[in-house]
């Protein structure tokens, strides 16, 4: 094998490979169709739940709920608090079996306020789930109306910006339906 076949061939392997990329690359390109690329649109799932008047409503109701239980438990602490500073003034003049009579007592009380905020305000608590059981409805249409909003614009990609998510960093307001999405939910147009 002479070295200009061997050059001839190193040519026509950079050649195709050249060629195949080229290829590749042409098909990537979008169509004049699709030139565009896909159409995507934000809402602000934050405003919405603030400005929906069923919402609003739930939110009422949990905040009453959650006032009611937070005043009890601040209630049982200042108890625990008030029997725990008597029983540190007392300590030193009773007796042994006196003094762990107290201390269970005192124990059992805080284990009293721990449990009361547990079933209260815990993951599992009556307020999860009052405000799973209350909001998951009010969600559910929400979502239902973005889903319709986004296939009426032709939107392919709906996502959510607001205080606790961060899901697009930036958006352009003309892009943003979020206003749409309430005035529909207002009107009672919650899908077909």
């Amino acid at each position: 094998s002479s070295p200009s076949q061997s050059n001839e061939a190193t040519v026509t392997r950079y050649t195709s490979a050249l060629l195949l990329i080229l290829i590749i690359l042409a098909s990537l390109l979008p169509t004049t169709a699709a030139a565009q690329g896909p159409k995507i649109g934000y809402v602000n799932s934050a405003k919405i739940l603030s400005e929906v008047p069923e919402a609003i409503e739930a939110n009422k109701k949990l905040d009453g709920m959650g006032k009611k239980w937070q005043a009890d438990l601040e209630k049982m602490s200042k108890e625990f608090q008030t029997k725990y500073e008597e029983n540190q003034k007392k300590e030193p003049l009773l007796k042994d079996e006196e003094k762990r009579s107290r201390q269970a007592d005192l124990t059992e009380h805080q284990q009293k306020v721990l449990q009361y905020r547990q079933e209260k305000f815990g993951n599992d608590g009556e307020l999860a789930m009052a405000t799973d059981s209350l909001l998951r409805p009010i969600k559910l249409k929400v979502m239902k109306v973005i889903e319709q909003v986004a296939k009426e614009q032709k939107i392919q990609f709906m996502f959510d910006r607001n205080e606790q998510i961060i899901v697009l960093l930036y958006g352009e307001p003309k892009f943003d339906y979020t206003n749409l999405v309430i005035d529909r939910l207002k009107r009672g147009e919650t899908g077909r």
